[in-house]
């Protein structure tokens, strides 16, 4: 897969999901060999979401470099996870990967992330 199969597959599983209820794109562009996306979503619950991911294509792969995803309360603007790899939690397991529970200071080790698994845990966690 290169980069441009990549962002349209991103933006065709964002239109597509069950969860999400409008798209804004801010900023987008892709290579054949490398890409970024960002965009804020409103969820059908009423939450927001604002995804962003820099990505490289690699051996028909696509590796995700960088990405941020911030799920807001709609009704309190507060907080409910940000995933992210910035690189700035070296003590916790899985590092870089790593995420934000309700406040910017209380954090837990995370897992390797793309649009598509977040997009699986939100349904999930939104049915609960």
């Amino acid at each position: 897969m290169n980069a441009f199969d990549y962002l349209e597959s991103v933006k065709l599983a964002l239109a597509l999901s069950d969860i999400v209820q409008t798209v804004q794109i801010v900023r987008e562009y892709s290579r054949e060999s490398h890409g970024f996306f960002r965009a804020r979503l409103e969820l059908r619950n009423g939450d927001f979401l604002e995804v962003s991911e820099f990505f490289v294509a690699q051996d028909d792969e696509i590796h995700i470099l960088q990405y941020r995803y911030q799920w807001m309360d709609g009704a309190r603007k507060q907080l409910r996870k940000r995933w992210d790899n910035a690189t700035h939690h070296p003590e916790l397991d899985n590092f870089p990967h790593h995420v934000h529970v309700k406040a910017d200071h209380v954090v837990m080790p995370g897992q390797a992330m793309h649009i598509g698994l977040l997009l699986d845990m939100l349904q999930e966690e939104l049915e609960d």
